[in-house]
C-alpha cells in the first residue's frame, strides 16, 4: 500500500502580496514543508497540483504571471510530479488519478488551499474514486466569506468545512498527529 502527498494549490496569489490572500497561508505552507521533509526523507510520493485559470474574467491564479508560482516553502524538486489543473477538483480534466494508480498509490495525505474550495473537492472526488484520505487541517488555510450579506470567520469557514469532510470523507488530524504516527 502506497501513501502519496497531494499538495494543492499552494501558489503565490494566496500569500501576502498576492491577489487572493488567505488566512493563516504562511503557517500552513511551514507546516506543509515539514511534511514534505518526512515525505521526501521516505521516498514517498509527492504531487504538487497547480491551477491556472482558464475561466474569463478570472482574478487571480492568471496564466504567466508570479501569482500562479509555487510559494518558496514548497518548491518542487526535479523527482516530484506537477500537475496543472483548471478547476477545483485536482481530479477534474488531469491525469492525477491515473498517476496515484501507475504508482500504486492509495492513500492520499491531502494538504493545500484554499479548504473550503480545492482541499474539499478535491478530498470527496479522491474518496469517491476509492482513495484514503487524509487531511491535515494546520496544513490547509482557507479565507472569510460571505454569505447574504453576512461574513462567515474563516476560522468558522475552516472548521465547518474540515467538520463536514471528517469521518466519511477523510481523517482530519493535525500534521503533528500524523509525523508522530509516521515516525
Amino acid at each position: 500500500m502506497s501513501v502519496g502527498l497531494l499538495i494543492i494549490d499552494v501558489q503565490r496569489d494566496y500569500f501576502p502580496g498576492g491577489k487572493m490572500q488567505l488566512v493563516g497561508s504562511i503557517e500552513a505552507s511551514e507546516k506543509i514543508k515539514n511534511v514534505i521533509k518526512i515525505f521526501r526523507n521516505n521516498s514517498k510520493p509527492i504531487i504538487h497540483i497547480k491551477h491556472i485559470s482558464i475561466k474569463e474574467h478570472a482574478s487571480f491564479f492568471l496564466p504567466n504571471t508570479k501569482g500562479i508560482e509555487f510559494h518558496e516553502n514548497v518548491i518542487p524538486i526535479n523527482t516530484e510530479i506537477i500537475i496543472q489543473k483548471h478547476y477545483p477538483n485536482s481530479f477534474r480534466d488531469t491525469n492525477l488519478d491515473r498517476l496515484c494508480k501507475e504508482k500504486k498509490i492509495v492513500s492520499l495525505v491531502i494538504v493545500g488551499m484554499m479548504t473550503h474550495m480545492c482541499i474539499d473537492t478535491t478530498t470527496r472526488a479522491a474518496y469517491d474514486l476509492g482513495y484514503k484520505c487524509i487531511v491535515l487541517e494546520d496544513c490547509c488555510a482557507t479565507k472569510s466569506l460571505n454569505y447574504k450579506n453576512k461574513i462567515i470567520d474563516s476560522k468558522d469557514v475552516q472548521a465547518s468545512f474540515l467538520a463536514a469532510i471528517d469521518g466519511t470523507f477523510a481523517r482530519v488530524i493535525s500534521s503533528e498527529e500524523y509525523l508522530k504516527e509516521e515516525t
